[in-house]
């Protein structure tokens, strides 16, 4: 049977396997473990799941994935995230649609030591939204910002999206963190800028909270210094040149472990919850790894990759035009796909063209994780949407959708701008020291 075949029907054995809700990990091993079987014969197609799931396992560069997840999941059950939020609130709460703003705040900060988007949505929206119950806000706008901030996490170091997308490329993943930085904060600061234009058009939706005095500010500050000393010591020493990325996860994650222990807010049942959290977010990562080094040799052999990149390069539309379709190929599959799925499926197929396009491929990244992002909050699945619908089980999901889109939009512009400026993602990183 010919190798394009053969291909082809793994790539539909990959979707109906999806479409039956199988997990997308096991999808994976499974079309390329039965393809290169069809192939290559069962010797190989053994040997292959054999080497590449130590290969997952054993790698040095993974270990940023459980060490950044356990810190964010200690701090999140010692009470630090809460810390976080209350600074947020203290400093523009008072504004109309402040809570909001804080929410967005919140989640950026958060997503600055978890690098998780859903933990990021939970944990800031069980404290925030309460909170803007509480004093009347609609309930589109709370839950539409708390589920587009909560997508600051898989953008803002440190990033699982960033961590696979480096493996997945042989990128140095120092390098996209900090690639990471500027758009992390320009999104923030556009996601404030539509909770205000909201707040003006309708001030009904996001009442304005109380004013806190100028000391209860800074004192909000000092309650969160310890977990953003910690951010700013992981982050900023990988930017200098301190430590690789997997020493400064060790690092953070053993401070956060540290000052929860000495404030006495960390319990033997809270550091289990967190223990078993991490677990289970990182043997999913792991065994997403692990799938699709399966798939990715099977695709190799069977040529289609190149026969997709030689017809994206035949339609003949420039360099940013591909780009442009690539990227509406990217928005219709986060509507029926979560974002570690797309990016494992979709980069080896679209990263050689890329590079040959003359695309910078850290600055590519970006473009690439904040469309995965933006299918975080798009219909019909919008993982966050259902997450922060879990958390507010009250609000209809039609009602978080329709808050949210606000955001999407504020999203769109993003991604415009950091097209159009490629320094916005590559200043930091082109400036590293180590």
């Amino acid at each position: 049977m010919e190798p394009t075949t053969v291909g082809i029907a793994g790539i539909v054995l990959l979707f109906a396997l999806m479409i039956f809700r199988t997990p997308v990990a096991f999808a994976m091993l499974l079309s390329g473990f039965f393809g290169m079987w069809a192939l290559e014969g069962m010797r190989t197609a053994g040997a292959l799941i054999l080497t590449e799931s130590y290969a997952a396992v054993a790698s040095e560069t993974l270990i940023v994935v459980p060490m950044f997840v356990l810190l964010g999941n200690i701090a999140s059950v010692a009470g630090f995230s809460r810390g976080l939020y209350d600074a947020a609130f203290a400093w523009v709460g008072h504004y109309r649609g402040g809570l909001a703003s804080a929410s967005v705040l919140g989640c950026a900060a958060f997503s600055a030591v978890s690098g998780s988007s859903v933990a990021t949505a939970v944990t800031i929206g069980k404290v925030a939204l309460p909170e803007m119950k509480r004093l009347g806000y609609a309930d589109g706008l709370a839950t539409g910002s708390v589920a587009a901030g909560g997508t600051l996490g898989f953008l803002i170091p440190p990033s699982t999206g960033f961590v696979l997308y480096a493996i997945l490329t042989e990128q140095s993943i120092g390098r996209l963190f900090m690639a990471g930085v500027l758009p992390g904060l320009m999104l923030t600061v556009l996601f404030i800028v539509t909770v205000w234009l909201v707040a003006l058009r309708n001030p009904s939706l996001a009442p304005a909270g109380p004013n806190v005095a100028l000391g209860q500010r800074f004192r909000s500050l000092g309650q969160a210094g310890p977990l953003l000393a910690v951010m700013i010591l992981t982050i900023g020493g990988i930017y200098v040149g301190a430590f690789t990325p997997v020493e400064a996860s060790g690092i953070g994650a053993a401070l956060v472990i540290g000052l929860a222990l000495a404030a006495g807010k960390l319990s033997r049942a809270g550091f289990r919850i967190a223990v078993m959290d991490t677990l289970k977010t990182s043997a999913m990562l792991y065994t997403i790894v692990i799938g699709a080094n399966v798939l990715n040799p099977f695709f190799a052999v069977t040529q289609i990759p190149a026969l997709l990149g030689q017809g994206l390069e035949g339609l003949g539309l420039g360099a940013y035009g591909t780009l442009f379709v690539i990227i509406g190929a990217y928005v219709v599959m986060g509507m029926f796909m979560d974002g570690l799925s797309m990016l494992v499926i979709s980069i080896p197929i679209v990263f050689p063209v890329i590079t040959q396009l003359g695309f910078d491929p850290i600055w590519f990244g970006v473009v690439a994780v904040i469309v995965i992002e933006m299918g975080m909050i798009t219909p019909p699945v919008g993982l966050n949407v259902f997450v922060v619908r879990g958390v507010a089980q009250d609000v209809p999901l039609t009602t978080v959708f329709r808050g949210v889109m606000p955001f999407l939009f504020a999203m769109i512009v993003g991604l415009i701008l950091i097209i159009l400026v490629p320094q916005i993602a590559l200043l930091i990183p082109n400036t590293m020291f180590g």
